[in-house]
């Protein structure tokens, strides 16, 4: 089996990024900058293709990086992960142990993971706790069902994050496996985000909308009020619960990325 390392950036002036990622085998880097550009070079053990675009959102990038891959098993990545020595036989090893497995979510060195240390099958709602650079998977199988990311979601859509969790959950509607590795395979800064602008209103409205639109107005309700419940201590110097629960409300009562997703088709 061959390993790509689907890495989204932006900006970069130079291919640097995937030294300084300790990338040594291969990969694909789409870079959104102000440029349409391919370069590529070879690293240690594998060969980097490096596409600079015009494009922009990170669902596109994505699933571009998906489209331009050719290897068997991919990890997507993004541009602050510097990964582990050896990390492409981990991963490949896991899939051969698991042959089963559609996807598999590893664990990233320095973030905190709920799944212990054994390996596991993960369906919904396990699959909440999952960050879009834990996911790998065999690129066939989404070739096979179609499954992309979603493209009206993620940093860049204007509608808040969640594409993970709707990914996961398209791959397992989809009747793909996913399973949990506990293997180390990168660590991962996440100093800063390029959608998070803190616990204000437009926050708590996205995520009404965007449970709203992945899991239906009936789960996103009761999920709205656990957040609000659960995540207090984390929100509650910038706004009330109220307010919270309040614009959450809001953002599912409005629908707009399903009203969306209803003019793309």
């Amino acid at each position: 089996m061959k390993l790509d390392i689907l890495m989204s950036c932006m900006h970069q002036t130079d291919t640097s990024i995937v030294a300084a990622s300790h990338i040594t085998g291969s990969a694909v880097v789409i870079n959104q900058c102000d440029r349409e550009e391919v370069r590529e070079f070879d690293t240690a053990y594998g060969h980097v293709r490096f596409l600079s675009t015009l494009q922009r959102g990170l669902t596109k990038s994505r699933n571009m990086a998906i489209a331009e891959s050719r290897a068997d098993v991919c990890l997507l990545c993004d541009d602050d992960e510097i990964f582990v020595p050896g990390y492409e036989k981990k991963i490949l090893r896991a899939f051969e142990e698991l042959p089963q497995a559609d996807v598999i979510i590893f664990r990233m060195v320095n973030y905190p993971c709920p799944f212990g240390g054994q390996v596991r099958r993960l369906k919904f709602p396990q699959t909440m706790h999952v960050a879009s650079w834990q996911i790998s998977f065999r690129r066939e199988s989404l070739l096979r069902t179609g499954v992309r990311f979603d493209e009206l979601l993620g940093a860049g859509s204007g509608n808040g994050a969640e594409e993970e969790l709707k990914f996961l959950l398209d791959c397992q509607r989809a009747g793909l496996q996913i399973w949990y590795a506990p293997v180390d395979v990168a660590s991962v800064a996440q100093e800063e985000s390029t959608w998070f602008a803190g616990f204000n209103e437009k926050f708590f409205y996205d995520r009404g909308a965007t449970t709203r639109y992945i899991l239906g107005a009936p789960l996103a309700t009761l999920y709205g009020i656990y957040y609000v419940v659960r995540k207090k201590a984390m929100y509650q110097d910038t706004i009330t619960p109220a307010k919270a629960l309040g614009a959450i409300f809001r953002g599912m009562a409005d629908n707009q990325i399903t009203k969306q997703a209803r003019k793309r088709k």
